[in-house]
């Protein structure tokens, strides 16, 4: 397709269509990948039923958890140096991870019968959330775009990993250490899988929360990488993949009322949870580079920032300013001060990450 006239179509993607053609999409492949399993699309262990309870209660639950949101006077504070266009989003409620995030969990536990998997990527799911919600809840709290500290949020972000990293080492089997790589090959790592589980948890956490800046963009980029990674780890953990189903189902019933034009944003409460999420269930699972992979989107986004960051400081003059290397980053602050809408960005990193989760479960 000719790129100018691609450019054109997306232009005319509104949120509810994009949303709709979304809803469709993954609907499909979670039947698809079931049936392709052998399993019942009303099989208690499968993607498409907790995917769609979730989706409908989480939908459902909005349109009672955002009136008070805003009757908490929980709105957004927008950043005065974010792309102008953004300041008329001010005061949207906020925190809308506050009723997504359980809605999965509570499915997933019960759906799961308290496995002992599906409890400790429950309970560290929720540890990043609280931490998200103590972020959120100080934005609100004084009015201004700081919330904790970074140092303060990267500490408890640490401390959450570290608790279930220690929960993995003392529980699970050794041979958790070894890496999936791609065409059944496997790599060893012993006693380096910690660490390197250890960060994955921080960095995949960040890289979400990086991501979650225009409407519906990093609920849907999640809901896309929570079902292929669901399906990936199906034939191991049936119980995890229902976990991803389930959360992947509340991504989509969010976007609901966070579509464009959102009604309400996740904050970090959603954002910082999702991430954790995800590099939870890779690491219970030996999938942590297939998740590099998955999670391409928001690795994009984070590698934006660290090039944004590091070019300023390399080109800083006498007179401390240096200079950017993109217009303004995570990159999708760049492509909408190039002239992209909000539907043009979110569309085009929607078909990238299906496209990485289809690269991923060929390969893997």
């Amino acid at each position: 397709m000719d790129a100018k006239l691609f450019y054109r179509q997306t232009s005319k993607l509104s949120g509810s269509l994009l949303f709709g053609i979304l809803t469709i999409g993954l609907s499909v492949v979670a039947m698809l990948l079931d049936w392709k399993a052998g399993r019942s699309l009303v099989q208690l262990q499968s993607l498409t039923l907790p995917f769609w309870v979730a989706a409908l209660a989480t939908a459902a639950i909005g349109f009672w958890a955002i009136p008070l949101l805003r009757s908490l006077k929980a709105g957004q504070t927008i950043r005065e140096d974010g792309p102008k266009s953004h300041l008329k989003k001010a005061g949207t409620p906020t925190m809308g991870g506050i009723f997504f995030v359980p809605v999965a969990v509570v499915i997933a536990l019960l759906w799961s019968g308290f496995n002992p998997q599906v409890v400790a990527v429950s309970a560290l799911t929720l540890a990043y959330s609280a931490i998200g919600f103590l972020d959120d809840w100080q934005i609100i709290r004084r009015r201004s775009n700081k919330g904790i500290t970074p140092r303060l949020k990267l500490l408890l972000q640490v401390a959450a990993g570290g608790a279930f990293c220690l929960w993995v080492a003392a529980t699970q089997p050794f041979d958790l250490t070894q890496l999936a790589l791609p065409f059944g090959l496997v790599l060893p790592l012993g006693i380096v899988f910690f660490p390197l589980g250890w960060f994955a948890l921080v960095a995949e956490s960040n890289a979400t929360n990086l991501t979650d800046g225009l409407d519906g963009l990093a609920a849907g980029t999640v809901a896309i990488a929570l079902l292929g990674l669901g399906a990936l780890v199906a034939p191991q953990s049936p119980d995890l993949m229902l976990f991803c189903g389930a959360l992947s189902g509340s991504c989509l019933g969010f976007l609901v009322h966070n579509r464009n034009p959102a009604q309400v944003f996740m904050g970090d409460t959603g954002s910082l949870a999702l991430g954790g999420a995800l590099a939870a269930v890779a690491l219970l699972t030996h999938n942590l580079l297939a998740l590099l992979i998955l999670g391409g989107v928001f690795f994009g986004e984070t590698l934006s920032v660290i090039i944004q960051v590091t070019y300023f400081k390399a080109t800083k003059g006498p007179d401390g300013i240096g200079k950017r290397f993109f217009k303004m980053s995570p990159y999708h602050n760049h492509l909408e001060l190039s002239g992209w809408s909000e539907t043009q960005i979110v569309s085009i990193f929607y078909v990238a990450a299906a496209l990485l989760a289809l690269l991923v479960l060929s390969i893997f």
